[in-house]
C-alpha cells in the first residue's frame, strides 16, 4: 500500500475484485475502465482480464497484514455489489473487514438494491462505512436503498455530478461528498449544483466534502468553493495516523494515470 491514495476522502484503496460493467449515466466515462486498460497492456497480473469483472481472492487477506491504522476504500476498481459477486464473497470481504477492525473501510456502490436486498446477510461493524454513488435526480432512489440498511455509518458519493439534486432526504445520512468529472471526456458541472448541495447538508447538519471541480485538468480547477476547501468529515470519525505502511502491503491505487508507479 502506497503512503497515500490520490482520492483526496480515504487514505489507501483495497481491490479484492476488480472491473464492473456500466449501471447508469456516471459510468460513461469510467476513470476504473480506463485504467484496467492501461493496466492490462503494460502486463498487471490483476488486470489480465482487462475490465471484465474478476474475484481477487489472493487479496482478500492484505487488510490484516496492515497493522498500521488506515482508512480504506474497498474495491475502487469495482463495485463490490454487482450481480456477478457471489454473496458468499461478500460475506468473505465483510469478515475480512470486521476481522481488520483497527482500520476503517468505505464501500461505496451504485447497485444500491443488491445492497440493501443482502443488508441481513451481512455483519455490519462500527468501522465500515456504506456509501451510494448518485449522480442525477433520476438515481435519488439509493438514497432511500442505503437508508434501510444497518450500516452504522451512510454516505454518499454525489461525483459525477451531472445535474441538480434537489430536496435531497439527508436523514440518516452521515456524510456528504460532491465531485465534478475529471478526465479527457469530462461533463461540466455546474456550480449552482455543488452550492445548492452544500446548503442542503448545512441546513440538515451533514458534513460537508467537496472532492473537485474535475475537467480535463482536475489540479488546474483545483478544489476551491466560494473560496473555501471544504474537508469535513462524520462527527464519529476517528483520526488515522499517516504511518508508513508494512513492507509486505499493497501499492494502493491512484486515480491519475501518470502515477501508475503507485498502483498495485
Amino acid at each position: 500500500m502506497g503512503l497515500r491514495s490520490g482520492i483526496e476522502w480515504t487514505e489507501a484503496t483495497w481491490n479484492p475484485v476488480t472491473g464492473c460493467t456500466k449501471v447508469s449515466p456516471g459510468c460513461k466515462h469510467c476513470y476504473a475502465e480506463r485504467l484496467a486498460t492501461r493496466l492490462q497492456a503494460m502486463g498487471h497480473q490483476a488486470y489480465r482480464q482487462g475490465f471484465d469483472l474478476t474475484l481477487q481472492p489472493q487479496k482478500l487477506n492484505l487488510p490484516l497484514r496492515w497493522k498500521k491504522p488506515h482508512t480504506i476504500f474497498v474495491n475502487s476498481m469495482s463495485d463490490l455489489f454487482h450481480a456477478a459477486v457471489p454473496l458468499e464473497y461478500i460475506q468473505q470481504v465483510f469478515d475480512v473487514m470486521g476481522r481488520a477492525d483497527w482500520h476503517r473501510f468505505q464501500v461505496l456502490t451504485k447497485r444500491a438494491a443488491r445492497l440493501r436486498e443482502l443488508d441481513a446477510a451481512l455483519p455490519w461493524e462500527p468501522h465500515i462505512w456504506m456509501g451510494v454513488s448518485v449522480e442525477k435526480q433520476a438515481y435519488i432512489s439509493r438514497i432511500d436503498d442505503l437508508r434501510q440498511t444497518h450500516a452504522h455509518l451512510k454516505f454518499l458519493s454525489l461525483e459525477p455530478l451531472l445535474g441538480p439534486l434537489l430536496n435531497l432526504d439527508l436523514h440518516g445520512i452521515d456524510w456528504v461528498i460532491v465531485g465534478g468529472e475529471a478526465g479527457p471526456h469530462a461533463r461540466p458541472m455546474d456550480p449552482q449544483w455543488v452550492l445548492e448541495i452544500r446548503d442542503q447538508c448545512r441546513q440538515a447538519g451533514v458534513p460537508f466534502f467537496f472532492k473537485q471541480w474535475g475537467g480535463t485538468n482536475k489540479k488546474k480547477t483545483g478544489r476551491l468553493l466560494e473560496g473555501q476547501v471544504w474537508n469535513e468529515m462524520p462527527a464519529t470519525s476517528k483520526s488515522i495516523p499517516h504511518d508508513e505502511p508494512e513492507a509486505d502491503s499493497e501499492p494502493c491505487r491512484d486515480q491519475h494515470p501518470q502515477q501508475l508507479q503507485l498502483i498495485s
